[in-house]
């Protein structure tokens, strides 16, 4: 059978007979009834899902002309010789989710996300982010419309002033369009390639900020003055547990009884409630080994439980407690932070001379280096007891009356101002 030509296409008279492709099995033109030269494309076939005859359209004739009917025909016949029927799969296709919203989409990730993460301060950050600084610009838009400048952006007026941010959030937004990804919304994650449209952000040394420390040589003091029995409540219990252990808020906390070995006074932190999802074990002075008897009669599961609800204290708890007693501070205009306290745990450390493996243990930090890593299978407990009973006596023993005559006798303080450490404005 010949092949159709244009010449003939093109004189077909309204309501003729349809003209036959001559190249592909069951491909005609249909005449239109009203126009000369303009018809319709049709594929007939055999389902080999459902056996019967269908016919499938390809568009209007001279829109669609020979050769590209042709190549549609042709392709929906390889999906019949594969088993395929090319009009139920283009009704599926259709039935296929449409590319979300970015708002929806981070609504989503989040919501998928979030049982992964034990901390629900984070939970709310990682979308407050998203909500505060791309919502407004992108929202709106579907993932497979976003491109590298929208991102770009969103990034650029924090992307300098407020770098820590902005990393955090440029992970966010990948995180997002990565999921868009894998989900086939969108064919690349523009994210990757935001950095190209943005200037160089200062270098991590630089913009890394520090939690403010109070000075190890004034913790004594700082201690006799708001920390002594006299002055006792669940706040100061905790922040004095904190400072002796040299833990972190978190893992203070949320401390349970059955972490508590009083037999050999251990305190057994499960890698579930670790930052490094490690177990540590924290060898107890007896100074902080009598603060946590002490809370014994309070009936709570938690060891340092809120006064009222007997549930988990919060970490504003602490916060405001500092606040409260005006901690001194090495950092200009800040008090003192809950964590600032392991910085100066280490920093007694180094200037008592006691190991660098010693302290870092004592710290749950993280061994960076890998083969070092897999070859430290001990956690160095009962070499480590001896330094935290000397630092529990430091730091609780007999030390000047004042926070003054601490600075007026420490040498090592002399830079920074009384006024400085007594009240940080």
């Amino acid at each position: 059978m010949a092949i159709l030509t244009n010449l003939k296409a093109k004189n077909m008279e309204p309501g003729s007979s349809s003209l036959p492709h001559g190249g592909i099995e069951g491909l005609t033109l249909h005449p239109s009834a009203k126009l000369k030269g303009h018809g319709k494309w049709v594929l007939r076939y055999t389902s080999p899902v459902t056996g019967k005859r269908r016919l499938a359209g390809l568009g209007t004739y001279p829109e669609v002309s020979i050769a590209d009917a042709a190549k549609k025909a042709n392709t929906m016949r390889e999906a019949i010789s594969k088993g395929l029927d090319p009009l139920v799969e283009k009704e599926a296709e259709k039935q296929r989710e449409k590319p979300p919203s970015f708002a929806e989409a981070a609504i989503r990730v989040h919501d998928e996300l979030r049982h992964g993460w034990k901390n629900p301060k984070h939970q709310q950050q990682w979308l407050n982010t998203i909500t505060q600084y791309a919502v407004p610009k992108i929202g709106n838009l579907t993932l497979d419309q976003l491109q590298p400048h929208h991102f770009a952006n969103v990034l650029r007026p924090i992307w300098l002033i407020k770098a820590e941010t902005a990393s955090r959030l440029r992970q966010r937004l990948h995180a997002i369009m990565a999921w868009g990804w894998a989900h086939g919304f969108c064919t690349s994650n523009p994210v990757d390639v935001v950095d190209h449209l943005l200037p160089t952000q200062p270098g991590k040394a630089a913009r890394t900020i520090h939690h403010p420390a109070m000075p190890w040589r004034i913790i004594p003091a700082f201690w006799q003055q708001h920390l002594t029995e006299e002055d006792y409540d669940s706040s100061r219990a905790i922040l004095k547990f904190i400072i002796l252990t040299a833990s972190r808020s978190g893992e203070a906390r949320g401390m349970i009884w059955s972490e508590v070995d009083f037999d050999n006074a251990i305190w057994t932190i499960p890698s579930s409630r670790m930052k490094a999802k490690m177990q540590h074990r924290v060898p107890l002075s007896p100074a902080a080994l009598k603060i946590v008897q002490k809370q014994r009669d309070l009936g709570s599961e938690f060891v340092f439980p809120s006064v009222r609800s007997k549930k988990q204290l919060t970490d504003m708890t602490i916060t405001m407690l500092l606040r409260r007693l005006e901690a001194a501070s090495d950092t200009e205009g800040r008090l003192a932070t809950t964590h600032g306290f392991r910085s100066s745990f280490r920093d007694w450390c180094s200037e008592n001379s006691y190991p660098r493996d010693l302290a870092e243990r004592a710290l749950a930090h993280t061994v960076q280096n890998k083969v070092e890593a897999a070859y430290h299978r001990t956690d160095l407990l009962e070499q480590r007891r001896p330094m935290m009973d000397k630092w529990a006596e430091y730091v609780s023993g007999s030390q000047p009356k004042s926070m003054a005559d601490m600075i007026k006798t420490s040498n090592t303080v002399g830079a920074l101002s009384k006024s400085k450490l007594i009240r940080a404005k």
